[in-house]
């Protein structure tokens, strides 16, 4: 059974890349954190298949999908649902906002100021909107994608870290390799349009992706590795280039993804390696890095690469 869900999740790789060309270890985050239960902060210039991206992931999972393209002028009741008054029943009745679906892409969310952006702290965090008093729950599985542009800041609001630290883990997409580009102008130039993905067929249910999530809790993590998991997160609080380090919320983040990794791999215990593997992506999102490192060019990612370089690996 847990075979049969790993070839059906390898089959939704291969689903999406008949839509997207590269971008493969995007893919492959987005589905650690479908098993993880978490979100992802999807950040790349315009143009790089972001939307596509989660699109296409959704058309090969058969799950619900809806987008908000936020703005400055989008007030939190339209993401999150509002109550409306029936003339022909005379009462109020709530009306669900888009966030209650299953996949929810949330497009340019640092456009939308931090009012609108913290409408989703609880829907990412709780699993529920709470509309006028009223808790109602969301669907089974739910996970927002939300995407954001590095390079534009003029109307911008910068997420806060709280908000930040809701998602499971940031991925970045890079340009693509002149042989992928080539690729995609020759999927164009056949015909191939990124509106119309019926050609993409469901691979995984929401009843096998519940089954996948439960396997990946069976994988095992030895008290040597969880240490490893700690020493890490608590080397980014002391790195001398740090203002604000990892919180212990980043670390159980990390652990999650690495053991959804792991059960990825067809491992049944979870290893340093695994762990290695998610750190950039769960940790990156939620370091601050102080204002004379930055001055100077350090990024983050070169921090945490220096950390897992430094950390002892447990034997």
């Amino acid at each position: 059974m847990t075979d049969d869900l790993r070839e059906r999740l390898a089959a939704v790789r291969s689903e999406v890349g008949k839509a997207v060309v590269g971008q493969e270890a995007a893919v492959s985050g987005l589905i650690v954190a479908l098993l993880a239960r978490g979100h992802v902060l999807l950040e790349g210039v315009p143009g790089v298949a972001k939307t596509l991206l989660v699109r296409s992931l959704s058309a090969s999972l058969a799950l619900e999908t809806k987008r908000v393209q936020f703005t400055p002028d989008l007030m939190p009741g339209d993401v999150s649902g509002s109550t409306v008054f029936d003339a022909g029943t005379g009462k109020f009745d709530f009306r669900p906002g888009p966030v209650f679906t299953n996949l929810l892409l949330a497009d340019e969310i640092n456009r939308t100021p931090p009012k609108t952006q913290s409408a989703l702290l609880e829907a990412m965090e709780e699993r529920q909107v709470t509309v006028d008093g009223v808790s109602r729950p969301l669907p089974d599985p739910f996970l927002v994608a939300a995407t954001q542009n590095p390079v534009e800041y003029e109307g911008t609001y910068t997420l806060p870290e709280a908000q930040l630290d809701r998602f499971l883990m940031k991925i970045v997409l890079d340009l693509p390799a002149r042989e992928q580009e080539v690729e995609v102008l020759v999927r164009h130039a056949g015909g191939f349009d990124p509106r119309d993905l019926s050609a993409l067929r469901p691979q995984l249910t929401p009843e096998q992706l519940r089954a996948a999530r439960a396997s990946v809790r069976e994988v095992r993590a030895s008290d040597d590795v969880l240490g490893y998991v700690v020493d890490l997160v608590r080397g980014t609080r002391s790195a001398p280039s740090v203002q604000l380090g990892v919180s212990p919320r980043g670390a159980a983040a990390l652990l999650a993804a690495s053991r959804a990794w792991a059960w990825l791999r067809g491992a049944t215990a979870l290893t340093p390696d695994h762990v290695q593997d998610m750190a950039l992506p769960v940790l990156r999102h939620r370091i601050r890095l102080r204002p004379e490192a930055e001055l100077e060019g350090v990024s983050v990612d070169a921090v945490l690469r220096s950390i897992i370089a430094t950390v002892q690996v447990p034997l």
